[in-house]
């Protein structure tokens, strides 16, 4: 009995704790449930996020999960699109300029609407989601920034369905 006890009782509960200690305080899961990200992420998929990201290094194009408070603190999936400082021009043929560049976005889906531009302030980001047909998504919020301090994370990995487990980019 003490054998079992020490080869496999105390092992497994080790790990246990440490997957708990992992969860708790450096990964969350998140599941995604509209198709804002379409065809990056589909509804239903789980994804790691990393809480110990430093939004300081993040570049655009990175996909981070945040709370809206518009949204009454929703966490939310969208890409990153502008940084502190920028300036943001949508155009009605769905085009994203940041500070007068025409940025490539292989990941979105195409997009007509009202031309529009944000001035991203100090400590803030600017977010869209990839399927800009349906993405509920800064620009239409009434406050279209989300300050740094609700940035949860970035979004590290898919690993739920197993057909399309990997990477997120």
């Amino acid at each position: 009995m003490k054998y079992f006890f020490r080869e496999w009782v105390v092992p497994v509960a080790i790990a246990l704790i440490i997957v708990l200690f992992l969860n708790k305080f450096v990964f969350i899961l998140v599941t995604v449930p509209t198709g804002s990200m379409e065809d990056t992420i589909i509804p239903g998929d789980r994804l790691y996020v990393n809480e110990l990201f430093d939004i300081k290094e993040a570049k655009r194009g990175d996909i981070l999960v945040f709370k809206s408070e518009e949204l009454d603190n929703k966490r939310l999936v969208k890409r990153l699109i502008g940084l502190p400082g920028e300036t943001i021009e949508i155009t009605s043929d769905g085009n994203v300029y940041v500070n007068g560049e025409k940025l490539n976005e292989p990941y979105a889906v195409d997009w007509e609407g009202d031309a529009k531009t944000f001035n991203v302030p100090e400590n803030s980001y600017f977010f869209l989601g990839d399927n800009r047909p349906i993405s509920y998504d800064a620009r239409y919020w009434q406050n279209p920034y989300i300050n740094e301090s609700k940035i949860i994370g970035k979004v590290l990995f898919r690993f739920f369905p197993f057909n399309r487990m990997g990477k997120v980019e």
